[in-house]
């Protein structure tokens, strides 16, 4: 019997620390997460043959992540799993797909309650559109962007920005995203280094 105690209340120990850890805030300047990355089944994001836009998600933060330390920024970059975080400005990275092919595009998903999001938005918009030669979408322009469960984890002063930098699933926007993802890199860690200035 007491054995058995022992083993309960080392249990509830385990499950207390577990708890405690899942739960840790994490406290940054610029929180980055690469959209899907992780996960090995439900949304796993979109695929084109050999394209998948988990890795191109992957990259491309990796690629901002790189950059903005070499400002000595402090950066926490993450995947589909996102901390309770606090950040001043907070970036998920995704490539749109879509069942119809070259239907979609660009667009940028925000929390519309947040009092700064919406300006760090038309920001990012003011310089993507410009460079992006196909489709952009209104803001939140799905429900589920709009609902994005990150947005309830994460505590930012500029706002928690989705950006879908393109459509993986048409084919013309890949041969013009491919050779450029670097280079949006920049133009994003370039981005957030303005916000933060």
């Amino acid at each position: 019997m007491r054995q058995l105690f022992g083993f309960i209340i080392g249990g509830l120990f385990i499950l207390l620390l577990v708890a405690i850890y899942n739960n840790q805030v994490v406290n940054t300047t610029v929180l980055l997460q690469a959209g899907h990355e992780g996960r090995t089944n439900g949304n796993i994001g979109s695929i084109n043959g050999k394209y998948r836009e988990m890795e191109w998600n992957t990259l491309v933060t990796k690629e901002i992540e790189k950059e903005l330390k070499k400002h000595n920024i402090d950066v926490t970059r993450v995947g589909a799993n996102i901390p309770f975080t606090n950040a001043r400005i907070a970036i998920a990275i995704h490539f749109d797909g879509s069942k119809k092919r070259c239907s979609t595009g660009a667009s940028i998903g925000y929390d519309i309650n947040h009092i700064n999001a919406k300006r760090t938005a038309s920001h990012w918009k003011s310089i993507y559109k410009e460079y992006f030669p196909f489709k952009w979408h209104r803001d939140n322009f799905t429900e589920n962007l709009s609902d994005y469960y990150g947005f309830t984890r994460v505590n930012s002063e500029k706002g928690f920005l989705v950006l879908e930098l393109g459509e993986i699933t048409c084919n013309e926007q890949i041969e013009w995203l491919e050779p450029r993802l670097e280079l949006i890199s920049m133009r994003v860690a370039d981005f957030i280094m303005d916000e933060l200035e």
